[in-house]
């Protein structure tokens, strides 16, 4: 029986993941995690039964702690909640699927108390891989990917030990405006960007993938994950999403992972690694599928992928600057204050004035987090 805890369990990746748990019967679940869903962590709490559950906001957390008084969970909030449950002493392995910075510090602490990590939270590495990565090498804790793509690449690697990585090809759907002009995108609604083609997913990660935000994201993650240099990541437009990221080996292999747009299959992947289980739901049809296709990303119309090319390059706290100034940019999105093409125009802005940090240490990088969200918050 492998214990695990989720931080994010209300959302796509938390609840896919319980999904998982249900089936198996062999997973046991020694905390969860949320944000606001009072009511939904609740059902997962009376079905899971968790020995811990957190709740973001302290009031949320009190209107928990009334309802399952008839259990025995300890509820808490906020960070401190967080980083309780990521340091469990009967936890084997830690599901980041939290969204934004907030996962940083429960991960740095998991991975300092030697649990694995299923990481579903990619603003940690983008902000923090620096940090994360030397210290998971140091204390020999194993960082799983759980984002399709990322789990395609350490799927492609397997058994290829020792050999040099040409180039990974990070593939892309295209998100739902592929093939807009930019004059076609300042009339995009909000109801039009989370309508996503291929996948299921939250609200903020869909529009990231309309504007190609979260593809540049992802490109960040691998460098961190995979030890290779940016120039070696190259992003494909593949509309199908049935190819989800290849590896090319120095002597021209390729080699691929392909299925269908299903995020079970990533999840699964990590919570058995290295063994694989059987997963119930449609399998490819080669027959059916008939045709797959391949383009280049329209980094003119879709800006936030070069900017994302850019902060990378740059390194330092540009990465967070990048990632704070696109999370609010949404957010003002969602809320309908601005139009769709202004969130490339305010991440541009924002790095454009940013204080530049060169090595910056987990304050310095909560720090340029708050001067970012200052700055936009100052002028939208």
């Amino acid at each position: 029986m492998k214990k695990i805890a989720i931080l994010g369990s209300t959302g796509s990746i938390g609840t896919q993941t319980l999904e998982i748990v249900r089936a198996q019967k062999d997973l046991q679940v020694t905390a969860l995690c949320a944000g606001r869903n009072v009511t939904l962590l609740e059902r997962q709490i009376r079905e899971f039964h968790p020995k811990l559950a957190v709740l973001w906001e302290e009031a949320a957390a009190s209107d928990l702690r009334e309802r399952v008084a008839d259990l025995d969970v300890k509820v808490l909030s906020g960070m401190e909640g967080l980083l309780e449950a990521a340091v469990q002493t009967e936890t084997e392995l830690l599901v980041t699927a939290i969204v934004g910075m907030l996962g940083i510090r429960p991960t740095l602490a998991a991975i300092e108390a030697g649990k694995t990590i299923a990481l579903a939270n990619k603003e940690t590495l983008v902000t923090a891989g620096h940090l994360i990565m030397p210290l998971a090498k140091e204390r020999h804790v194993p960082i799983l990917p759980v984002d399709s793509e990322h789990s395609a690449i350490f799927q492609s690697l397997k058994g290829e030990e020792g050999n040099r990585i040409h180039k990974i090809l990070l593939t892309a759907s295209g998100g739902p405006f592929r093939g807009y002009s930019r004059e076609r995108l300042a009339d995009v609604r909000v109801e039009d960007a989370l309508k996503h083609p291929n996948w299921t997913m939250g609200r903020k990660i869909t529009i990231d993938s309309a504007t190609l935000v979260n593809k540049g994201l992802e490109v960040m993650e691998a460098r961190w994950l995979f030890d290779v240099d940016l120039s070696r990541i190259q992003v494909v437009v593949h509309p199908q999403s049935v190819i989800h990221s290849m590896v090319e080996y120095e002597d021209g292999g390729i080699i691929a992972q392909l299925g269908t747009p299903d995020m079970r299959l990533p999840i699964q992947y990590a919570l058995y690694y290295p063994s694989r289980r059987f997963l119930p739901g449609k399998r490819l049809d080669f027959f059916e599928l008939g045709t797959l296709t391949f383009e280049k990303p329209d980094t003119d119309t879709f800006q936030g992928l070069a900017l994302a090319y850019r902060a990378m390059e740059a390194g330092g706290n540009l990465p967070t600057v990048y990632n704070a100034a696109n999370e609010r940019a949404v957010a003002l999105f969602l809320e309908r204050r601005i139009h769709f093409p202004e969130i490339a125009g305010i991440i541009q802005g924002a790095m454009e004035q940013a204080v530049f940090r060169k090595d910056p240490g987990l304050e310095e990088i909560l720090l340029t987090e708050q001067e970012t969200y200052q700055w936009i918050e100052s002028r939208w």
